[in-house]
């Protein structure tokens, strides 16, 4: 039986060895994160969508409420730490351990042992009460995976979106998400998301025995 919820912070080295499924690394723009979000420029005055609560029964949720609870903000960090991928999100006091770049059993968090080329990444959850937004406070390129809504999540539907630092990525409620991945060592962005922060998550690697290799770097062709 699965875990009601997964375990953030842990010892790599407890995590098994595993096959590695490719994940398709795409330019993020207007176009290409349609259906997932959209770019953001400003975000200042950039408001987050709040699910309407869903009706326990056949009575409808009265108009205009179910929606109120509002979102939060603060400074979500991913940060390198050796070969180990970390994440702080200060909106919803959350700790992870986000990926590795190389098999989390040879991977060491004091010393860099590989090129980072990727991100090993063993989860991916979504908010059903809200949409989410990261905002680059560095100016600096970053890399998020995402799956379209549905639990029937599988490792070849997701993606991932290179960002070039110069806009924030919006992604509706539903969305399968993991944290920021960072192209340099260490990256901030504003954080805002919904307040009641519902999460539901998929432990890829216990679920089907893979790790998720996304890229970090864009190969694009030579003009």
């Amino acid at each position: 039986m699965l875990a009601d919820a997964p375990e953030y912070i842990f010892d790599p080295k407890s995590k098994p060895t595993l096959p590695l499924v490719q994940v398709p690394l795409i330019e993020a723009t207007e176009e290409s994160v349609k259906g997932y979000g959209c770019l953001v420029d400003d975000p200042e005055n950039f408001e987050i969508e709040i699910t309407t609560w869903p009706a326990q029964g056949w009575r409808k949720i009265d108009a205009g409420t179910g929606n109120e609870a509002g979102h939060v903000e603060g400074i979500f960090h991913g940060n390198w730490e050796g070969d180990i991928l970390k994440g702080k999100n200060e909106a919803v006091a959350g700790d992870y351990i986000l990926g590795f770049s190389r098999d989390p059993k040879e991977s060491s968090f004091t010393e860099q042992t590989c090129p980072r080329e990727q991100v090993l990444l063993w989860h991916m959850n979504y908010h059903p009460d809200g949409g989410q937004l990261f905002y680059p406070l560095d100016n600096k390129p970053f890399v998020i995976p995402a799956a379209l809504p549905g639990d029937d999540l599988k490792p070849e539907k997701v993606v991932a979106f290179w960002c070039d630092g110069s806009k924030g990525l919006y992604i509706h409620a539903n969305i399968w998400h993991e944290g920021i991945f960072p192209v340099t060592d260490n990256q901030r962005f504003l954080d805002r998301q919904g307040k009641v922060h519902a999460r539901v998550s998929c432990d890829i690697g216990e679920e089907f025995g893979v790790y998720l290799s996304v890229p970090l770097s864009l190969e694009k062709p030579e003009s």
